[in-house]
């Protein structure tokens, strides 16, 4: 079944199989009542807009492109995203590299913390703190890089 939505001047159109309509816009045959009922409701498709606070990026992006703008993009579109990943890499629990010493590890620790607080700063705006932990941020990168060593 094709049906067509009209979201920010942008006409999207989509082929879905009976049960895939179904589950989407319920069991009606209609489109009109079913054009109706996602106006009222607020349909799936309409949920994909979401854009993401740091980059601007839309879901819609993602499925045209295949690619996210930034790390943020993998909290804000994550319900989308899941199926996805697991379909590709037969799970969604990242289970690390192996053979990393200690001090690699640390450091991949630490950068996963800055990048945290990078994202929390652009998204409380707090640009100078942000340009703070984004320096801290290529500094461990290159400690990664030369293999843990510090420079």
């Amino acid at each position: 079944m094709s049906c067509t939505e009209e979201i920010n001047g942008k006409k999207i159109g989509y082929q879905l199989c009976a049960s895939c309509y179904a589950e989407m816009f319920g069991s009606f045959n209609s489109s009109a009542n079913t054009d109706i009922l996602a106006g009222l409701f607020g349909s799936p498709a309409r949920q994909r807009a979401r854009v993401c606070p740091v980059c601007g990026t839309a879901y819609s992006d993602f499925e045209r492109t295949g690619l996210l703008g930034c790390a943020s993009c993998y909290d804000v579109f994550k319900e989308e995203l899941m199926p996805y990943i697991e379909r590709i890499q037969g799970r969604v629990v990242h289970v690390g590299k192996v053979g990393l010493d200690a001090r690699e590890q640390d450091l991949t620790r630490r950068l996963s913390g800055l990048q945290e607080e990078l994202e929390l700063a652009v998204r409380e705006k707090r640009y100078h703190d942000a340009e703070r932990i984004n320096a801290k941020i290529s500094e461990v990168r290159k400690r990664i890089s030369a293999g843990g060593e510090a420079q």
